[in-house]
Parts: structure tokens; C-alpha cells; sequence
């Protein structure tokens, strides 16, 4: 990172961090407000002053103002979109446990919260908390599960969203940190589901996302997409249990995903260009205002044991690669650092051009690609994979299988492999592949990759094959999905710093005890 993006990137902070700490005035400059919301289902009632749901307290409040939620159980389905649906500037929402604040999208009736049953589901299609095209709120120190997809999509658990199939940017300034996100409930592949766990879209940024956990989702579990120039952090947080960790949909420019850990999903971290109602295309690690550069780093994470077929899924994610620790689809210009990707039976880390068959809304126009009758190319180029440690990769025992891949046939520049690392000896289709006359530096080269034997076994490895047409080749499939239980969690140490003085805080600390 050059000095110009890192000096962008800390800027962006500072204004996420005076967002977070607005404290005793709102963006306006007027006093700010703390609205009160308990509703009596925590284990020792409710303390002095309270509103019963999140969505009347939204209602009632203002720019700047702050929403603290005290434990319980919030069967919240405030709008037809939304559990909670929030529409205002700068509005500060935060439980004060997050394991114990639960934004709970069953119905009620269950002894236990974001119960499985099928009689308990809300089916009709609703998201948790959207913060629709309104800038700088955050969302802090709480659980939200079980809000499932719907005729008219749904199923995002915490989503910022600035204008889903736009194409154009409506949101600024956000932040969520300490967030929990899950389901409980499957049925099949063509009911509703869970779909994302932290969904940003349409943003501009600056945002952070940091501290927080999803699993259990149809799609993925964190997703930034629809932004060409995102200036988002993700930063400690943990995915689980779903056809991908981190989806990143035609996003980029300055974008970081650094000291996190995914594992048990059937791709870890996938970028990935796509002509469709997240235009523009492509996905692009390209500072802006220059035609080489990456200013999106995937970097200090630990991406492990990503081979697991068994998890909820539909559409396209659900035909990720298993096996996959760090997969670049159709994505340009990412640089990808000081990683350590092991036990992953398909390959640690692969990229690859991708051909979008889908027809696509008139929003995209295969921008980025290459137009062929009814295909748009996206051809992976100019992504950078260096100082990564690699072990135990490619136990699948396929012949492309192992710690490096590499399949476009032409790129240019090449996608450059260099400084990667394996204490068994580093593996990798093409062989070699960190060689000068391979696909190693100088990285302003064209490239070679392997289009033909491992093209076929990410097609294989997809499932969209039937029986893979590579002979010999064998990746797991799907036989029962399983939902994992969600553990407690890291709560926000303090929930009360930052906060105007309220009955529940005073000098910065809680006043009464948090059950």
C-alpha cells in the first residue's frame, strides 16, 4: 500500500471513529438522545424507562441519536422489508450483551430463541436490521437470526444497504462491530433460507465491519459488493458453515480483509466478478485513478479446513469450488499477503477467469469483460499472491489439487505468484508456478495458468457436472446439510463508552449489572 492509500484509508477511520464516539451531541450539533428499549423477556426485567421494540425507538429517533437495547428476546418485524428498518442519519444502535440482545426473526411461541422449528418460521420474506440508503449508523453488540429469503429475496440478517440493483452508489459512512448472525432453520435448497450474514452494498464507504461472527447463511456470511471504490475494513471476524465465508461481488478499489478466520464453508474467501444487479462489473483491486495499482488486500488471515459440501445453499454460491481456501473468480488487481491457508482439499489458493452465463438485468452491460453471444468473460489478471504460508493443501488428491492454481490461460498482465511457502515443498498447477517463466515475477508479464485439465476441476469441484467429465477425479458431494449451534461469543467489553449520560449509564460505565 502506497503512502496516498494508506493515508485515505486512516482518514477513512477517523470519520468512522467520530461516528461511533458522537457522544454528547448529534451530527446536527443538537443534544443527542438515548432511547431506551426493553421489552421484559431478559432474566431480571426491565430497568427504569424503556420503549418495548427497536423499530418504535428508530421511529422516535433523530440524527445522532442512540438506540441501547437492554437483554431480550425482539420477535421485531417493524416493516414489511425489515425485523427493523432504519431510514435515518448517523443512528447509533447497541445492545448491552451480545449474546444476550437476540433480534429473533421466528415467530413467537419458542422456549429458547431462533428455534428450528418449521411452525415457528416467518416465511414471507423479511431482513433483520436494513439500514436503507442513509449514512452513518452503526450497528453494535448484538444477535440477529433466522430472518429467511422470500418471493422478493430477503434473508439478510444485517444489511447497509445504498441501492441493491442499482448500480449506482447510495450510501456513505457505516459501521457494525460485534455482531452475531445466524439461522437455525433449512428445509431445502428451494425454501426460504437465511442468505447473508453481513451484507454491505452500495457503498462508498468509509465502513468497518470488525469483532463480529456469521454462519448458517444460503449465499454467504459477509458480503461487500456493488462498489467499485468500497473503502471497507473487515477486520477479526469469523465465518462458518456456508457455501462462502466472504463474498465479495464486483467490489474493490480500497477494500481490506485482514485477521480473520474462515473455516467449515465450501469456499473461505471469494471475490468474484459477475454480470448481474450488482453493476457495475468487474471485480477490481484497482486504485482509483490508476490502471495498475491494488488497493484491496486480503491479508493476515487463517483460512482452514474449507471442504464441507453440507451446508445450507442456493443458486449460484451454492456451486462455489469445495475445497477452496482463497478463490479469486473472474477478479483483477487483488493482492493476497501473508495468509496462512492449510487443510484445504481442493487447492489453498486458486484463481480464474469466469464465464457469466446469466442474463443479465439491464443495470450490467458486462462491463469489464468480454462479450461472446449470450457469455461475459471476466479473465483474472493482475493479482498479486505472495508471502503466504501454505500446509497440508490438496488432499483431495486430484491432479490439480494443492497449495497454488492458477488457470487463465492468457493474462495480462499475469496473475503473479512469488514468496509463497509450504514446509512440504509449495504445490501448484502449472508446476513451478512462482518461476519467472511460469507465472512468478517480474508480475508486469503476460501469464500461462493451466486452461485445460484445471478448468475442468473447478467445474468438477462446483457439482454443476454431474459426474465430472475429468477421469479419475472425485470431489465431495452433498448427502445432509448440518446447521451449527451458535456459541457465545466476545460481547463489547463496554457498551456504555461513548454514550450520552442515561439512566443505564452514567460517567461512561452501566449502571445496573447486565444479565
Amino acid at each position: 500500500m502506497n503512502a496516498r492509500s494508506g493515508l485515505r484509508l486512516f482518514a477513512g477511520f477517523l470519520a468512522l471513529l467520530s461516528l461511533s464516539l458522537i457522544g454528547a451531541s448529534g451530527a446536527s450539533g443538537a443534544p443527542a438522545h438515548v432511547f431506551l428499549v426493553c421489552n421484559s423477556t431478559g432474566p431480571t426485567g426491565c430497568p427504569s424507562g424503556h420503549y418495548r421494540t427497536i423499530q418504535s425507538a428508530v421511529d422516535a429517533a433523530s440524527t445522532g441519536d442512540w438506540i441501547l437495547v437492554w437483554p431480550g428476546v425482539y420477535h421485531e418485524k417493524g416493516t414489511a422489508e425489515a425485523g427493523v428498518y432504519v431510514t435515518k442519519r448517523s443512528l447509533h444502535i447497541r445492545g448491552m450483551d451480545r449474546n444476550a440482545v437476540v433480534v429473533d426473526g421466528t415467530n413467537t411461541g419458542a422456549a429458547q430463541p431462533c428455534s428450528s422449528s418449521p411452525a415457528l418460521q416467518d416465511l414471507g420474506g423479511r431482513n433483520g436490521i436494513e439500514v436503507f440508503k442513509t449514512s452513518g449508523v452503526t450497528v453494535q453488540n448484538l444477535t440477529v437470526c433466522n430472518y429467511l429469503s422470500g418471493p422478493n429475496g430477503d434473508g439478510n440478517e444485517v444489511w447497509w444497504n445504498g441501492g441493491d440493483g442499482s448500480g449506482t452508489i447510495g450510501l456513505g459512512s457505516f459501521g457494525g462491530s460485534y455482531l452475531s448472525t445466524t439461522s437455525s432453520f433449512y428445509l431445502d435448497s428451494n425454501s426460504p433460507m437465511a442468505m447473508y450474514g453481513v451484507f454491505v452494498s452500495n457503498s462508498r464507504g468509509p465502513g468497518a465491519i470488525t469483532n463480529s461472527y456469521a454462519s448458517n447463511m444460503g449465499d454467504s456470511d459477509f458480503y461487500v459488493g456493488a462498489c467499485p471504490d468500497c473503502n471497507t475494513t473487515l477486520d477479526h471476524v469469523h465465518a462458518q458453515n456456508s457455501p462462502l465465508g466472504y463474498s465479495g461481488t464486483n467490489s474493490g478499489g480500497h477494500l481490506v480483509i485482514k485477521n480473520s478466520e474462515w473455516d467449515r464453508n465450501r469456499v473461505g474467501i471469494l471475490p468474484n466478478s459477475l454480470n448481474n444487479d450488482d453493476a457495475p462489473p468487474p471485480q477490481s483491486g484497482v486504485c482509483p485513478g490508476t490502471t495498475t495499482q491494488s488497493c484491496t488486500f486480503i491479508q493476515n488471515n487463517h483460512v482452514h479446513h474449507n471442504n464441507n459440501p453440507n451446508v445450507p445453499g442456493s443458486g449460484i454460491s451454492a456451486t462455489a469450488p469445495v475445497g477452496s481456501g482463497i478463490e479469486i473468480s473472474g477478479g483483477s488487481f487483488d493482492t493476497i499477503r501473508n495468509n496462512k491457508v492449510d487443510h484445504q482439499g481442493a487447492w489453498g489458493i486458486v484463481v480464474h477467469d469466469y464465464p457469466d452465463t446469466e442474463t443479465p438485468p439491464p443495470v450490467s452491460n458486462c462491463e469489464g469483460g468480454t462479450q461472446s453471444g449470450s457469455v461475459c468473460l471476466f479473465n483474472a489478471r493482475g493479482n498479486v499472491i505472495a508471502s503466504n504460508s501454505l500446509s497440508d493443501n490438496g488432499f483431495f488428491g486430484n491432479p490439480t489439487n494443492g497449495d497454488l492454481a492458477n488457470e487463465p490461460g492468457q493474462s495480462d498482465p499475469r496473475n503473479c505468484f512469488y514468496g509463497n511457502s509450504d514446509p512440504a515443498g509449495l504445490t501448484s498447477d502449472p508446476p513451478n508456478i512462482e518461476d519467472p517463466a511460469v507465472d512468478g515475477p517480474p508480475c508486469d508479464q503476460p501469464g500461462t495458468g493451466d486452461d485445460g485439465v484445471l478448468a475442468g476441476e473447478l467445474v468438477c469441484a462446483s457439482g454443476l457436472a454431474g459426474q465430472c467429465p475429468i477421469p479419475g477425479a472425485s470431489y465431495p458431494q452433498q448427502t445432509q446439510v448440518k446447521m451449527l449451534a451458535l456459541k457465545p461469543q466476545h460481547t463489547m467489553p463496554n457498551p456504555c463508552q461513548g454514550v450520552p449520560e442515561n439512566p443505564w449509564c452514567k460517567s461512561g460505565q452501566p449502571v445496573y449489572p447486565i444479565p
